[in-house]
């Protein structure tokens, strides 16, 4: 079969190369799922660089979120049938044709959603989940100002935000970008970060603030949020795509009466199993019932994986950037 491998770190993907390699079997325990679709997300990216937590052993195929049909069952797995639609997870793995999984994190695919959209949802929707209603317990009628809105896991939000009954200020540094969120999703307001954003976000929620920020950027974004914040607000820590991981005086917390939260969702389900099963169930059953809509910027073949990652890296996607194997 063909997988994407990275065989050396470096910048720029200069290690990773499509490659003939054996197509894998399904060991005891275990399924094999023929991949037709995956997402690429930032620690994808991170991975060829050895910049993320997580540093598999080399070589390795990269791909966390993949959807597809089962192609043969390990000894001992009940439940699943061959040919069965599946969506899952695993911290490797989707950049392939094929990929062994573990029964325990597959998902019937919704049949409202596509291949494409099946594989562009689950960690996305999961972390906005884990952010807005486990850390911030956020309430119908707050205002939730969300950057990086145009990305996969802000747009997550946006989207999740809205379905919550919550007040959305989406922000981006891209005016074509937020008219395409605005025109879909329909937040509240939209904010465009260039220049600076707190007075806009302060007059837009009446001098209060924004009473829950989702930051997926850090840097420069970060230390603005702090003085836009509400009084009892929750500041949620997603990540650094902007490169810079920001500092806060915890004199700002104390006088302005905010918490600063971090969100990993898939941890989160690690420390607390119980709430983790209950965490995937409420996101998929929100995509069986229609409530969400995931949005795929562009399917790509494996072969222009290259372009699927540069979209991501450069900013240039709203929604997710998807890889088909099967093409």
């Amino acid at each position: 079969m063909r997988a994407l491998v990275v065989e050396e770190l470096g910048e720029f993907y200069a290690g990773t190369h499509v490659r003939e390699v054996p197509t894998p079997t399904a060991g005891p325990g275990q399924v094999l799922v023929r991949v037709r679709a995956a997402s690429v997300n930032f620690p994808d990216l991170l991975m060829t660089k050895g910049e993320y937590q997580f540093k598999p052993p080399l070589p390795f195929t990269p791909g966390l979120d993949l959807s597809g049909e089962i192609a043969a069952l390990g000894e001992g797995v009940t439940g699943w049938s061959v040919g069965d639609a599946v969506v899952g997870g695993a911290k490797t793995g989707g950049f392939a044709e094929y990929a062994v999984m573990d029964p325990r994190g597959l998902k019937p695919k919704p049949a409202r959603l596509s291949f494409a959209q099946a594989a562009a949802y689950g960690a996305a929707y999961l972390t906005a989940y884990v952010a807005l209603v486990r850390r911030a317990r956020v309430e119908p009628g707050e205002w939730v100002l969300v950057h990086g809105a145009a990305g996969g896991v802000g747009l997550a939000c946006v989207d999740l935000a809205k379905a919550l009954g919550c007040r959305v200020i989406a922000a981006s540094a891209s005016d074509e970008k937020l008219a395409i969120v605005a025109a879909e999703y329909g937040p509240d307001a939209t904010v465009n970060v260039t220049g600076g954003f707190r007075e806009k976000v302060k007059a837009i929620t009446g001098g209060r603030g924004a009473d829950v920020i989702y930051d997926p950027v850090g840097g420069d974004i970060f230390d603005e949020s702090v003085r836009c914040i509400a009084f009892d607000g929750r500041l949620l820590v997603i990540g650094f795509t902007s490169g810079r991981i920001p500092t806060v005086s915890v004199n700002m917390p104390l006088i302005k009466g905010f918490s600063v939260m971090g969100v990993r969702a898939g941890e989160y389900g690690r420390q607390f199993p119980e709430r983790g099963r209950e965490n995937a169930e409420a996101v998929w059953r929100m995509a069986d019932e229609g409530v969400i809509k995931p949005r795929v910027h562009a399917e790509l073949p494996l072969d222009q994986w290259r372009e699927a990652f540069d979209l991501l890296a450069d900013r240039r996607v709203v929604g997710k950037a998807i890889i088909r194997p099967d093409l």
